[in-house]
């Protein structure tokens, strides 16, 4: 399975999924913490991939979806973007929402 294959494998199989740097114990940089610290807000459940653990998928994941920095939060194979566009549908009270409708909220 190439790089793009294993990127759609896991959008497909997983409602939520975060690529960040880190992970969500050990975030390794500010956005990625923020973006943790807020879905842990929601209740989330979600995937998460270390993009230090794989160089190749996180070259291959800006070309991908074409937005160059992490994390990237994804919805239903949807990138929905990065910290400060989580952020901001979490204050609006979008991001609870979309993270229901997909069930990626712990009951």
């Amino acid at each position: 399975m190439n790089v793009i294959e294993r990127i759609k494998d896991q959008l497909e199989n997983n409602p939520v999924v975060l690529y960040m740097k880190g992970t969500p114990d050990f975030p390794q940089c500010g956005f990625s913490g923020q973006t943790v610290q807020i879905l842990d807000l929601c209740q989330a459940k979600y995937m998460y991939v270390n993009i230090f653990e794989d160089p190749e998928l996180r070259e291959a994941l800006k070309d991908y979806s074409n937005w160059p920095t992490y994390p990237q939060l994804y919805i239903s194979g949807e990138l929905v973007g990065g910290c400060d566009i989580v952020v901001d549908l979490y204050k609006k009270g979008e991001l609870a929402t979309r993270l229901a409708a997909v069930g990626g909220v712990a009951e």
